[in-house]
């Protein structure tokens, strides 16, 4: 227990103590803080209470604008300061509480605190790594007996991202304009997106890198992952239909990724790590692993709209449907000597589950249009509305606690005139 009240249904008690980077409207430069209950501790004015063999000489870590400086320091130094935290928050510890003074300089209220990216993201990539979602869309497009390509259960597929463009929750997001080509038989016309949509992901920090040249074996890729954030990877459906041959995504999910703010270390989900999805045929030897590194992650969509009295909500979904694991998914990315950067995003891919109201993304809910999403009050919907609000959430349900990571939520902004 703490001496911060944290409520049963918070998503920061003193189990979690995830990592995020704030501003106030008193100090608007940037500061490190850990979450617990409705408050953020500002890392910045305990540095000195970091005396711990590794923190105790990087205690300059925690005066940055930004988290890469700590995640480069690796999984010892990030236990550390986990127990640290843990001890300093104590029910009982006074070293903060007992002092007047450092408690109203190191609390701030969440309510007053302006949320930034956590990290300077120097490379993302976006994994397609949930069975059930690249199911679906191969069926789609290519029928049940051609569902998957034929690589997809030997490697991780993926993507490079646009780093530029990945924004912290909160932030609008603009439809954009792009080519299309709604009549198969004539040519591309150009305007803006008409099928816009949202991919329910997850992500997560990768802590220390590796040479380029050299690759992180998958027996140490646990120490190379620094924690998890939920993703709402907003995707133009019909500008991507018509751009992704042969190279994949390019404009249709360069407009914007959007993030929740707290980064959730590895060690606080250990709790609810679950069993690997089996997989068939059995993945080639750099991608084997033999220990349980999925995590029962409850996921959460809503659409919230000036036209609906309060959100509604649209799928219930879960991180343990991934197929290809985070282990994984960075063994395969740096085989080829590709080299990993402190605060590189590397994101799942849309997390579906077998059941209609598990499916990630609209696409898959309309079924390519086929079927409309119902709504509270007879309104219904196949893609995002200008106004439209998305609102995704994700925890971890313990013993009287959750572990969660609050929210990513994000407004679609009209197109610029054209």
């Amino acid at each position: 227990m703490s001496f911060i009240t944290v409520s049963a249904q918070s998503h920061f008690p003193i189990q979690n103590l995830p990592y995020g980077v704030f501003s106030t409207s008193d100090n608007e430069s940037h500061r490190i803080g850990v979450a617990i209950g409705e408050q953020v501790l500002d890392l910045s004015v305990i540095t000195h209470l970091f005396t711990g063999p590794i923190m105790g000489k990087n205690q300059q870590v925690f005066k940055q604008p930004v988290l890469n400086d700590f995640m480069a320091l690796g999984h010892e130094a990030w236990h550390e300061t986990r127990e640290r935290l843990q001890e300093l928050l104590g029910e009982k510890n006074t070293e903060i509480q007992g002092n007047k003074d450092l408690m109203a300089r190191a609390f701030v209220s969440q309510d007053s605190a302006t949320m930034h990216l956590p990290a300077k993201i120097g490379d993302y990539t976006d994994f397609y790594s949930s069975i059930h979602h690249a199911m679906n869309i191969g069926t789609m497009f290519r029928g049940k007996d051609n569902a998957l390509m034929p690589n997809w259960k030997h490697l991780p597929v993926g993507y490079h991202g646009r780093a530029s463009s990945v924004v912290v929750s909160g932030t609008p997001i603009r439809r954009p304009l792009g080519q299309t080509r709604p009549d198969p038989e004539a040519p591309p016309v150009f305007g803006p997106c008409k099928l816009m949509d949202y991919e329910l992901e997850m992500a997560f920090f990768a802590g220390p890198g590796n040479a380029l040249g050299d690759s992180i074996p998958i027996s140490q890729a646990h120490n190379h992952i620094f924690g998890m954030v939920v993703m709402n990877d907003w995707s133009a459906r019909d500008i991507q239909k018509w751009e992704y041959i042969p190279l994949g995504p390019f404009g249709a999910k360069n407009l914007g990724t959007s993030i929740s703010p707290w980064i959730v270390t590895m060690e606080a989900l250990q709790p609810f790590v679950c069993a690997n999805m089996q997989q068939d045929p059995e993945p080639l030897p750099y991608l084997k692993h033999e220990d349980n590194y999925n995590f029962d992650i409850n996921l959460e969509v809503k659409l919230a709209a000036d036209s609906l009295k309060e959100p509604a909500l649209l799928a219930k979904s879960n991180f343990k449907f991934m197929y290809w694991t985070m282990k994984q998914q960075l063994a395969h990315h740096s085989i080829t000597g590709c080299n990993i950067r402190p605060g590189d995003l590397l994101a799942s891919g849309t997390i579906s589950g077998e059941e209609r109201s598990q499916f990630g993304s609209m696409l898959e809910l309309n079924w390519s249009g086929k079927m409309a999403i119902e709504l509270p009050e007879g309104q219904t919907r196949k893609f995002i509305q200008d106004g439209d609000q998305i609102i995704m959430t994700g925890y971890c349900e313990g013993d009287g606690f959750r572990i969660g990571f609050g929210q990513v939520e994000g407004k679609l902004l009209p197109a610029h005139p054209q």
